[in-house]
């Protein structure tokens, strides 16, 4: 930590110009006019920084690819303007809105050096000016104030070495008033909603004077490690393993961690039970849907429904109006969905499961049932819709899924107290459905209603906590139906064949390039580097016919030269280059420019869309959405972003929540289809070179998939079966009678 602090570097100036500002989360470019009269670009987190401001920074000089030397800065010290000069500068960048250089120079004439103190504490003095009224002036005042309480939080947090942004969203959240919030508990920090790391809550902790043993630092550690866990895919912790990890993370000893455990019990933070001789500790929301959700699908799994009378009769009347023989599996799909509440199917590629989905939609419709298709992503969705025929919607979108004002919750407006109106429900690509996200979809199913979860369980597991459909099939309670049989449309290919030999464990020739798997042997990542931009902007398009923005990259790692960081950089340079004709936007290292694939990375539900025509429109963006950019208008601060059809008005202070498409991760590919996928393929992290990843990154493929990089790496991934160590309860709750 030290060697890092030697390292930074200082820079001291006066801000001359401001070339973006991101409002969200107070991400700025500017150029400052330094001690010898330099002209340096800064690149850095100033929330509401203004020319006239002179501020002294501390950070690192980088070479930015495209902008060249700029001063990253990791802190700053500002110092309001002081002079008439340049209190006048910075008034009229428009910092207070209804304030432009007109009305500045007006009110810096009148006040002098004492314009900002007349702004913040005198806004009736304002009134005084012709053309500015008392209401106008305390709104001006008010602007004033709540910036200044803003850079005061912030420069609060910095002062103890917390990064700008959590200073914030501390007062996005929590008001004028956080300061004092944060001297009683600073663990705040380190909340979902706020998203600072627990060692920038405890640093601050320590730093106030909190007991390295006390009560509030034991509480917060073991809540932190209960949380973080989350992302691993767990549902509960062990009550020994989290105040172990407690305990390691904080130094401290079990005796009072087991106390900080049971107040937190106590005052419902953590829920406790112990089964199976665990006793295991949940997060209030996830026990609530882990014991909710294992009730309501045994309660519809034991519900009888009363079968039309002529099964056999029905399917023989779907086979002849559909010219189609059906095999002995996609029979038993059908008379199992005709009796039963609740049916699960699952398969690998090239089984069948899309056309039994067609199937039994016929035959409800014969029945005159209304059913509801839906999936989790965006893009499976639309596939549903393409293969079916009929309408599909992502989960959350059926739900009617909204953000709280104030802060990230989401709240299903379709629950238990509004349902959906349908008679059946069929859910595709079932195996990324998460706990949370498939109990706030039975909540919303109404009682006498049937459901179809159908999917691949041998894909990855869901990125959320729990592995639902894979613990429902292995329960062994539900009627589910497994298709093996390779049908005669799917049998030429190789990437299926492929597939299911890799989920079997066993090796494909990778010599044998023909048909529409092919291997590109490359042990150097900068050589597969250059292969994979050649097969983008040349090999592919030019001799095979297939567009660029028919194919996608992908890889199991953000990571490394063959990670999708890089590799984005890279083909971004071939397919999309600058160009004066295409206007850009700068985020961070990131260059966002017209014409670039882009993906939305987390669930936007507050953004609006609408289709080409304007005859269809809608509410929300999600993780996992990829589009690509039409349009930016920097004046503005705004673009235009088209998903797959979805078109939609996007703020610069949205850009952190997309990232670049050309290559994604295998995990975050699951639920696509694309026509050419290219596989990278390097060594990485033990966790993601697994069968269930290259299985599912082969599955993406519909039309033609190319492995480049080390043989190796796929061998060893073939070898290597990921065991799903998730803690849960909810295949034990599913037996329990």
């Amino acid at each position: 930590m030290a060697e890092q602090e030697l390292e930074l570097q200082e820079l001291n100036g006066t801000v001359t110009a401001v070339l973006y500002s991101n409002a969200e989360n107070g991400y700025t470019v500017l150029k400052l006019q330094d001690e010898n009269d330099c002209q340096q670009t800064v690149v850095g987190c100033f929330p509401y920084l203004a020319p006239g401001e002179k501020i002294l920074v501390s950070g690192t000089w980088v070479t930015h690819p495209t902008f060249g030397p700029q001063f990253k800065a990791e802190f700053a010290n500002r110092i309001p303007p002081s002079t008439a000069d340049d209190i006048f500068r910075y008034l009229s960048h428009g910092v207070i809105r209804g304030i432009g250089p007109v009305l500045a120079t007006t009110i810096v004439e009148a006040f002098q050096e004492k314009t900002l103190d007349i702004l913040e504490a005198s806004p009736e003095k304002l009134a005084q000016i012709q053309g500015i009224s008392l209401k106008r002036a305390k709104e001006f005042s008010e602007q004033f104030r709540q910036q200044s309480a803003l850079r005061r939080i912030v420069d609060y947090v910095c002062s103890f070495g917390v990064r700008p942004v959590i200073g914030i969203r501390l007062y996005k959240y929590y008001g004028g008033d956080v300061m004092a919030m944060l001297r009683s508990d600073p663990y705040l920090l380190a909340t979902t909603h706020i998203g600072g790391t627990f060692a920038e809550a405890d640093a601050l902790a320590l730093e106030l004077g909190f007991a390295e043993n006390s009560i509030e630092r034991i509480r917060a550690a073991i809540h932190f490690e209960l949380v973080h866990n989350l992302s691993n895919g767990h549902c509960f912790i062990p009550e020994p393993d989290l105040i172990s990890a407690a305990c390691k993370l904080i130094s401290v000893e079990e005796e009072p961690a087991a106390r900080a455990m049971d107040d937190l019990a106590e005052n419902g933070r953590i829920i406790r039970e112990t089964l199976k001789g665990i006793t295991a500790c949940y997060l209030p929301e996830l026990y609530e849907a882990e014991t909710t959700l294992s009730r309501r699908l045994k309660e519809m799994n034991r519900m009888p429904v009363e079968p039309p009378r002529d099964i056999d009769g029905m399917i023989r009347n779907l086979e002849q109006a559909s010219a189609v023989t059906y095999a002995p599996a996609q029979r038993k799909a059908f008379e199992l969905a005709l009796t039963n509440r609740l049916l699960i199917i699952t398969g690998g590629p090239g089984t069948g499961k899309t056309r039994c989905i067609r199937a039994i939609l016929d035959l409800y419709d014969r029945l005159g049932f209304k059913t509801i298709l839906t999936a989790p992503t965006g893009r499976a969705a639309k596939r549903m819709t393409q293969l079916s025929g009929r309408e599909s919607s992502t989960v959350h979108r059926l739900l009617g899924a909204k953000r709280e004002e104030g802060n990230d919750l989401v709240r299903f407006s379709k629950n238990e107290n509004d349902q959906l109106n349908c008679d059946a429900v069929i859910l595709d690509e079932s195996s990324m459905v998460d706990l949370l996200l498939l109990s706030a979809l039975l909540k919303a199913v109404p009682s006498d209603a049937r459901l179809i979860l159908v999917g691949d369980c041998d894909q990855l597991p869901p990125v959320g906590p729990g592995n639902v459909f894979r613990a429902m099939i292995e329960s062994g309670i539900f009627p589910t139906v497994r298709f093996t049989e390779i049908f005669r449309q799917s049998e030429g290919s190789m990437i299926v064949k492929n597939a299911h030999l890799i989920n079997e464990g066993e090796t494909p020739d990778f010599s044998n390039n023909r048909s529409d798997f092919f291997r590109l042997k490359r042990l150097e990542d900068s050589s597969a580097v250059e292969t994979v931009t050649e097969l983008c902007a040349v090999r592919l398009p030019n001799r095979m016919h297939i567009a660029p923005e028919e194919i996608q990259v992908l890889s199991p790692t953000r990571r490394g030269e063959l990670g999708t960081v890089w590799l984005n950089r890279q083909l971004q340079q071939v397919l999309n280059p600058p160009s004066g004709e295409k206007a850009e936007q700068q985020y961070g290292d990131v260059v966002f420019r017209e014409g670039d694939r882009i993906m939305q990375i987390r669930n936007n539900y507050d953004l609006l869309w609408t289709n080409e025509d304007q005859t269809l429109s809608g509410i929300g963006i999600y993780n996992g959405d990829i589009g690509y950019i039409r349009k930016i208008d920097r004046e503005n601060e705004s673009m235009i972003l088209d998903f797959d059809g979805k078109i939609t008005l996007y703020s610069f202070a949205n850009l952190n929540e997309l990232e670049h498409a050309w290559a994604v991760t295998v995990h975050k590919a699951q639920g696509s289809e694309f026509k050419a996928v290219i596989l990278a393929l390097s060594p990485t992290s033990r966790m993601l070179l697994t069968r269930s990843v290259l299985y599912t990154g082969v599955t993406r493929a519909r039309d033609l998939l190319i492995l480049v990089g080390d043989d190796a790496v796929a061998r060893r991934m073939i070898a290597t079966r990921s065991r799903d160590s998730r803690f849960t309860f909810f295949k034990t709750r599913l037996k329990m009678p």
